[in-house]
C-alpha cells in the first residue's frame, strides 16, 4: 500500500489517471496527450476518484523514460511503512523491538501444516516436460486440476473446463494482464472503495488503464443496510459521472470477499451488479482469491461461479489464487476463469512473461488436487485458528472502546479511529499512522484503501499468537498516549487450536 503527500497541485490538461498521485513536471506525457483530445474538468472528475499520474508529481532522470518515470515514482511513493518494516523486522530473540506487521494481509498461522504438506515425497518430482517450455496457459494437468477444484470449491451447477482456465504467477499479473487486453490506454474501470490499493498499479503500470471509484461511507440509511454498503445506485452514479466528463469505462472490478471491508456479497447483490454491468457492456473481473478463508460457519459465501447462469459470461472474468488462502503469498500462483476464449488466449500471450516453473505448477496441482488433506486437515485447521485470532483482536478494540468492521472473513478488521483525528483529516490520520510506525507496530491507513472518511484503518490478525499480542500491546500505547515500545509480549488469552495432525 502507498502513503501519499497530501499538497494540491494544478489541474491537470492530459488524459486520466489512477487516483492519489503527485505532481510531474508539466513536460511530462507528450505522447499521452496526444492520445487524449479531451480536457475534462479535474474537480467534476476527482468526485469519481479519477486523477491524472502523468501531471501531478514532479521529479527528473535522464535515464528513464517518461513510462519509466511514472513506474520508478510508484516504486519510490509506494510502501513506504513496509520497506520501514523489512529494515527492522521483529525476531523474538533477534530483534524484540523490531516492528510488528499487521499492515499486510498475509495468513502466518499455518505454516506448520503447509510445510509438512509440501515436503511429502509427492511433491518432489523433476522430469524433461516440467523443464521445458509449456503451454503458456499453464500444463493441461495444472489446468484440469484447477479446473476440478474450483467447480468443486466454488460449487458451480456444471463442471468447469481446462481450456478456459489460464495459469500466471498471482493476481497482480491477471489484473494487469486483463486491464492490458480489455482496455484502451486511458480507459478506465469501476471499483468500489474502499478497495486493495495496489490495483492502482496493477492496471496503470502496464496497461495504462485507471480507476473510478464508487465511493461508500459508513452512514446506515435504512434498516436494511449497512456501513460501506455497494449498490447498483452508487454503480451508476459513478458511471454516468465518468461518462458525463468524457472518461470510457470499460468494466467493473469486484473484490469478494472484499478487501479491506470484509463484506461478502449475497448471490442476489451479485446478480444484480452483474446485470448491471451487462445494462452497459461492461466487463466484470472478480477477484475471490479470499473465497475459502471465509471462517464464521453462518456466513454464507458464495462464488461467482455458482450462479445457475451468468448474465454475460463472455464479460465475466473469475480470479483465484493460493497467495491468501493458503497462505503462500510468496509462492506467486494465481488463475484466470472466462468464457471468453479470445481473453483467455490474449491473457495466455503475456504468460511468457507472467508464467510459472513447471516445477511449481507440478507442485499446485498435486496440492489442489488432495481433497482429503485440505478437507480434513488444512481447511478446519485454518478457520479455527483464523477464528481464535479474530476473537482476540475484536476483544482488545472491544475493551478500548474501538468500533469496527468485521463479517467473519478474510484476514483483517476495519476498524474506525476517527475519534482519535481532532479535526477529522487526512493529515490526521498520516500522523497517527506514523506514530504506529513509531511505536513500530505497521498498520494501513484508510487513504491507502481510498476510503473517502478519514480515520479508517486496516489490522491484519491472522499472525501468531506472540506477535499479535506484541502488536495489540502496542496498538493500545499509541491509542492511550504512551511512548515505550513494548518488547515482551502481555499475557495473551488467543486460544490457539492444537494441530491434530502432529
Amino acid at each position: 500500500m502507498f502513503a501519499l503527500p497530501e499538497k494540491e497541485s494544478r489541474a491537470p490538461s492530459t488524459c486520466l489517471g489512477p487516483a492519489s498521485t503527485q505532481d510531474l513536471d508539466s513536460n511530462y506525457g507528450d505522447g499521452l496527450e496526444r492520445e487524449c483530445s479531451r480536457k475534462p474538468d479535474q474537480k467534476l472528475l476527482e468526485l469519481y476518484g479519477v486523477g491524472d499520474p502523468t501531471t501531478r508529481f514532479s521529479f527528473n532522470s535522464s535515464h528513464l523514460s517518461s513510462r519509466g518515470r511514472v513506474i520508478k515514482w510508484f516504486w519510490d511513493s509506494a510502501e513506504e511503512g513496509y520497506r520501514t518494516y523489512h529494515m527492522d523486522e521483529y525476531d523474538e530473540d533477534k530483534n524484540p523491538s523490531g516492528i510488528i506487521n499487521l499492515g499486510t494481509s498475509e495468513n502466518k498461522l499455518c505454516f506448520d501444516l503447509l510445510s509438512r504438506r509440501l515436503s511429502q515425497s509427492d511433491m518432489l518430482r523433476v522430469e524433461a516436460a516440467l523443464l521445458q517450455y509449456p503451454d503458456w496457459r499453464g500444463h493441461l494437468f495444472l489446468r484440469e486440476e484447477v479446473a476440478r477444484f474450483l467447480s468443486f470449491y466454488c460449487k458451480s451447477p456444471a463442471p468447469l473446463k481446462p481450456e478456459n482456465v489460464v495459469v500466471l504467477n498471482g493476481c497482480a499479473s491477471l489484473f494487469s494482464a486483463l486491464a492490458t487486453v480489455l482496455c484502451e490506454v486511458g480507459e478506465a474501470f469501476l471499483i468500489p472503495a474502499p478497495y486493495y490499493g495496489a490495483i492502482t498499479q496493477h492496471v496503470y503500470l502496464y496497461g495504462n488503464v485507471r480507476l473510478v471509484c464508487v465511493y461508500l461511507d459508513s452512514e446506515v440509511t435504512g434498516l436494511d443496510a449497512h456501513p460501506f454498503q455497494l449498490t447498483v445506485e452508487r454503480l451508476e452514479v459513478a458511471l454516468h459521472g465518468a461518462n458525463s466528463e468524457g472518461l470510457k469505462v470499460k468494466g467493473l472490478i469486484l473484490i469478494n470477499p472484499q478487501n479491506p471491508l470484509g463484506d461478502i456479497y449475497s448471490p442476489g447483490e451479485l446478480r444484480e451488479f452483474l446485470e448491471f454491468a451487462k445494462r452497459h457492456e461492461l466487463h466484470v473481473l472478480v477477484d475471490e482469491v479470499y473465497m475459502l478463508s471465509v471462517f464464521e460457519e453462518s456466513v454464507g459465501y458464495r462464488s461467482v461461479l455458482s450462479l445457475e447462469r451468468l448474465p454475460d459470461p463472455q464479460r465475466t472474468h473469475v480470479m483465484w489464487a493460493t497467495s491468501k488462502d493458503f497462505g503462500m503469498s510468496g509462492l506467486r500462483f494465481g488463475t484466470l476463469y472466462t468464457e471468453n476464449r479470445d481473453v483467455a488466449t490474449a491473457v495466455a500471450s503475456l504468460c511468457r512473461y507472467h508464467g510459472l516453473s513447471g516445477l511449481v505448477q507440478y507442485q499446485m496441482a498435486q496440492l489442489l488436487r488432495d481433497r482429503d488433506w485440505i478437507n480434513q486437515v488444512y481447511l478446519p485447521e485454518n478457520h479455527a485458528r483464523l477464528k481464535a485470532a479474530h476473537a482476540y483482536v475484536s476483544g482488545e478494540l472491544r475493551s478500548l472502546g474501538i468500533p469496527f468492521l468485521s463479517r467473519g472473513a478474510g484476514f483483517f478488521i476495519w476498524v474506525d479511529l476517527r475519534k482519535y483525528l481532532p479535526e477529522g483529516t487526512f493529515e490526521e490520520e498520516m500522523r497517527l499512522w506514523r506514530r504506529f510506525l513509531d511505536q513500530k507496530v505497521l498498520l494501513s491507513s484508510g487513504k491507502a484503501f481510498e476510503c473517502k472518511e478519514p480515520g479508517w484503518f486496516r489490522l491484519v490478525f491472522s499472525d501468531k499468537a506472540h506477535r499479535l499480542c506484541l502488536g495489540m500491546q502496542r496498538v493500545r500505547q499509541v491509542l492511550e498516549g504512551k511512548s515505550q515500545v513494548a518488547e515482551d509480549p502481555p499475557a495473551c488469552q488467543i486460544q490457539e487450536p492444537r494441530d491434530q495432525h502432529r
